[in-house]
């Protein structure tokens, strides 16, 4: 069942008797990004990496891992997810070129990242969503997948994303190849090593945070499968991005608009009887 359509009217359960808008509704302006915000999106995975490599090479270790936190986080959480759901705006070739090379600088492939996840906007809360199999198991289990949940992605999508095999194949070897060259180059230096390390280790975290915190899978109704968020500690902590609940019913909203996008359905869903979870205020 496809979770998000753009411009169709999808009805809430019968006991809350109210419907959802379609997007056109909620304003087109959601659609849109400006050329500024669009460049800072699409730049903001470069600065940080450029960012680790100037802070590693004047000796700051304290910075240089703060910027690969935040390479982590703009890259699987906003700029990376901007380019799967193809958002910005961008020609399909610009679009899975950039894909491509912002998921490689933190060492991961951008082409199985987009087929499990368009699998899991298509397919979840069903058993065959690789992406959100962490969201059914306890949070200690969704900790313990992390360390292979890459290497499964990669594999179902080898397997499953016959139209961007290529891709898969290709990103695979490049990720495999800059390992390697972090490994050669160690003698001289060891920034690019520990830059591979500590960027593997940081998507351990994956599965915990985009699968078991924002889903509820067993719940009834597609509502109350996956948490609403609200509140300021909520927003300071998830960088302004907890917003998973409006992004699986418009998955066509880019990130920088959720905020936008929650405050113009919270009467929707407020009169569909959802309790948006709260961290003190």
């Amino acid at each position: 069942m496809k979770l998000h359509d753009r411009d169709t009217r999808r009805a809430f359960p019968e006991t809350a008797r109210v419907e959802l808008p379609p997007l056109r509704e909620l304003g087109s302006d959601l659609l849109r990004l400006s050329p500024g915000r669009r460049l800072l999106t699409l730049a903001l995975p470069f600065l940080w990496c450029g960012a680790y490599f100037a802070f590693a090479v004047i000796g700051w270790w304290p910075l240089a891992v703060v910027a690969l936190v935040g390479l982590s986080f703009v890259t699987y959480g906003s700029t990376s997810h901007d380019l799967v759901h193809r958002n910005l705006g961008l020609p399909r070739a610009v679009n899975d070129g950039l894909l491509c090379v912002v998921e490689l600088l933190a060492m991961r492939s951008g082409h199985a990242y987009q087929a499990a996840h368009l699998h899991h906007h298509a397919r979840y809360p069903h058993p065959d969503d690789i992406e959100a199999s962490a969201s059914r198991r306890s949070w200690i289990g969704a900790l313990a997948e992390g360390p292979a949940f890459q290497l499964r992605l990669w594999l179902w999508a080898l397997h499953n994303a016959a139209q961007a095999r290529a891709w898969v194949v290709g990103e695979g070897i490049a990720c495999f190849a800059l390992a390697a060259l972090a490994v050669a180059l160690f003698p001289m230096t060891p920034i690019a090593l520990v830059y591979v390390a500590l960027m593997v280790a940081g998507g351990w975290v994956i599965p915990l945070v985009t699968s078991y915190v924002p889903h509820e899978p067993h719940a009834e109704g597609e509502l109350f499968q996956t948490r609403a968020f609200r509140g300021v500690v909520t927003s300071v902590v998830g960088l302004g991005h907890l917003y998973h609940l409006e992004h699986h019913l418009y998955s066509a909203v880019p990130h920088p608009n959720w905020p936008r996008l929650a405050r113009r359905l919270d009467p929707y869903l407020a009169r569909a009887g959802v309790h948006p979870v709260r961290f003190w205020f």
